[in-house]
């Protein structure tokens, strides 16, 4: 995808759009020390996009930040970010405590409340010490830099091993438009609209509506593609911030020549963190991938996929390197999709398994080896029509439930 539409910057981070600075420190929410409060502050207001969880319980800060976005006509200067505490399923408290540091932070920053988004991640269900995060506040605004792109990403991480963030590079009526971005999530990942806590920004130039348009549309095959656990979060959300200041003359939207470089750099980066947040799930120590092809339309294939891959059968099977097709089979079949039961074939890896939904002989061995590196590819063709779709998680291990067990501790 590389190459003539884009270019990957390995050291860009959410800064490399002109115009945004960011940081982190801890305020005390976190009890290792490590940065627990962080922001992406840009030096105009930006063109904003967001897509939030559709758990029943959406927090507080959510509701927060979607104000903010309405009453600016889609426009945000800042995003205040907190971790080690989701301030979810807090009631008014939790709602006055999200506008009390949105409120804090604009001060801090000399913008208008409606500019400031928020979004939290953390324990469930108790109220945020605010006395620490008010300190923070105040504090943060001088830990903002054009190279505080690390001290973000650790800020938003709880029980993430890596930092996930990348950055492309694309042309734009023969001038340099960069999309970046930022994201956490390990554990409580099976979106249903975005996956944890994503942060995009990018110094297009690009009405508000253009960039919820295409956010949604690469959110349903990248973000919602993803799942570790089965489990939507309270917190979820993805958002996108575009500055502007890019030297392009004119706008981007669908008609613009250049829209279809732009929206394949958009895709990389949402795919990029969807596939780091599965490969991070918690105690996981591969990627599985899952491809389907043939379903009889790509809401069915996609159906199909992530049903696969957040199978605990399939999963645990990957953990194992096991090469037990019947664990993929009985997942397809409980997708609640139509499929002609007389032609699947299945490939793991290039190890074709199942053929026209009868097992073929394949080497067992050298399958099994196959299944113990940190890539699992799944192929599943079913046949029957033109859907096709790609899911993403990872293996089910023992740390799992042991990292589960004692979350709040």
């Amino acid at each position: 995808m590389a190459g003539e539409l884009f270019t990957v910057l390995p050291e860009g981070t959410v800064t490399t759009p002109k115009g945004f600075i960011t940081g982190g420190l801890h305020c005390g929410l976190k009890k290792n020390g490590r940065h627990d409060l962080g922001a992406i502050v840009c030096e105009v207001p930006a063109a904003a996009a967001g897509v939030y969880t559709l758990n029943a319980f959406q927090a507080a800060p959510l509701k927060v930040t979607q104000e903010s976005v309405a009453s600016s006509s889609g426009m945000l200067q800042a995003l205040l970010v907190n971790s080690g505490n989701a301030n979810a399923c807090t009631g008014e408290q939790g709602e006055a405590d999200a506008r009390q540091m949105r409120a804090g932070f604009a001060a801090a920053l000399g913008v208008d409340a409606t500019l400031v988004g928020v979004a939290s991640t953390g324990v469930i269900g108790e109220l945020l010490p605010m006395d620490k995060v008010n300190a923070g506040v105040v504090d943060l605004p001088a830990k903002l830099t054009a190279d505080g792109g690390e001290d973000f990403c650790q800020a938003i991480l709880t029980t993430d091993l890596v930092q996930k963030m990348t950055c492309v590079r694309v042309s734009v009526g023969g001038n340099v438009v960069h999309i970046a971005g930022a994201a956490k999530g390990s554990g409580m990942i099976h979106p249903n609209m975005a996956t944890m806590l994503g942060f995009m920004t990018t110094d297009a130039k690009i009405a508000p509506e253009h960039l919820q348009g295409l956010l949604g549309e690469m959110t349903d095959s990248t973000f919602n593609m993803i799942t570790v656990d089965g489990d939507t979060s309270t917190n979820d959300m993805v958002v996108v911030l575009a500055s502007g200041l890019a030297d392009h003359s004119e706008p981007l939207s669908p008609a613009h020549p250049d829209w279809d470089a732009f929206a394949a750099g958009f895709r990389y980066v949402s795919e990029y963190l969807a596939k780091a947040i599965a490969r991070d799930g918690e105690g996981a120590t591969k990627l599985i991938e899952v491809n389907v092809s043939g379903a009889v339309t790509m809401n069915a294939a996609r159906a199909i996929a992530k049903t696969v891959v957040g199978s605990s059968l399939v999963k645990s099977a990957c953990f194992g390197a096991d090469a037990n097709w019947g664990r993929i089979i009985a997942a397809i079949g409980r997708a609640g999709q139509p499929v002609d039961v007389n032609t699947v074939d299945i490939n793991v890896g290039d190890y074709t398994v199942l053929t026209q939904s009868r097992p073929v002989s394949f080497d067992d061995a050298a399958a099994t080896e196959y299944l113990k590196g940190d890539l699992v590819q799944i192929y599943v063709q079913l046949n029957n029509g033109e859907g096709n779709a790609t899911a993403w998680g990872c293996d089910l291990t023992y740390d799992y439930v042991r990292i589960n067990a004692a979350y709040r501790t």
